[in-house]
């Protein structure tokens, strides 16, 4: 085991160097010199340096960032993550607190929300049968779909996106519960009330450690979808957050920046992704 994870480091690596190698070469600045701004209109000179290709200078092929200034900027950004010079300024780390705070309450409250309601469905054919056509429709629709709805009701950005984090993760936890809770084995419960086990000792001591791989995986799943939705929703309301910061950096024509937070979600999202597959891990039963 500890050798195919060794080689499936080293073949992440190579591919990681390759990914590199590609990449400066292929924003390599175009050979000759640069363009002249001799017959441009003002139209055109502002486009070329919107692009990367300053008339006069040495021009990259299609003006996106070389992996050396992709580096400075990640050095620059992890040198002082904390700083906060105003509202359109603040380092990356202010920016994922924000993030992270909002996903984490949306997340809570779906917990709160998705769990017992998952339980009562699970063990209950009547309840399932009636609930399941809401459930339907309701989780296929766009957790951004609900943003409007929701800053017309609560006036309030933040609060509007910890919402839509709630109502994107609160389906994918319900279904898994509701069907881990189901699925128990008939066994493990005649045993329980052959043994006239009370109802609530029965789902804390019986049906919970049954179902809770699953319940886990809903919450996995949930995790995923609201560190997605919480990136789009910032870019839409504005304000603080890696969303935001994404498109404020756009809005400053700073690709090396769009960037290095493209890479900081990612990272960011795969943590998340490992702690909760650490804790489905531990709560597994393996005969």
């Amino acid at each position: 085991m500890k050798s195919l994870q060794l080689k499936a480091s080293l073949v992440s690596g190579l591919l990681l160097l390759a990914f590199l190698a590609i990449w400066h070469v292929a924003t390599l600045p175009a050979a000759g010199p640069g363009g002249s701004a001799a017959g441009m209109t003002a139209e055109q000179l502002e486009y070329a340096r919107m692009m990367g290709k300053a008339p006069g200078g040495a021009a990259k092929s299609d003006g996106f960032p070389t992996v050396a200034q992709v580096g400075a900027t990640f050095a620059q950004q992890l040198a002082n993550p904390f700083y906060d010079n105003g509202p359109n300024d603040k380092g990356i780390a202010i920016q994922l607190a924000h993030s992270l705070g909002r996903v984490g309450l949306g997340f809570l409250l779906a917990v709160l929300v998705a769990v017992p309601l998952g339980f009562v469905i699970g063990m209950s054919p009547l309840l399932h049968r009636a609930l399941d056509p809401f459930v339907q429709v309701l989780k296929p629709i766009s957790p951004l779909a609900w943003m409007p709805l929701a800053l017309y009701t609560i006036k309030d950005s933040s609060v509007s996106g910890v919402f839509v984090i709630f109502i994107c993760s609160v389906w994918p936890m319900l279904i898994n519960t509701a069907f881990g809770v189901a699925s128990v084995k008939r066994e493990w419960l005649n045993v329980a009330r052959t043994l006239e086990v009370r109802p609530l000792r029965k789902a804390l001591r019986v049906i919970l450690p049954a179902a809770a791989p699953t319940i886990l995986t809903g919450m996995r799943i949930s995790m995923g979808i609201a560190w997605l939705v919480i990136v789009a929703a910032e870019m839409l309301v504005g304000g603080t957050g890696i969303g935001y910061f994404v498109w404020n950096e756009w809005n400053n024509l700073s690709l090396t920046n769009v960037i290095f937070a493209i890479t900081v979600i990612g990272v960011v999202g795969m943590l998340l992704d490992l702690a909760f597959a650490r804790l489905q891990k531990l709560v597994t039963y393996v005969e």
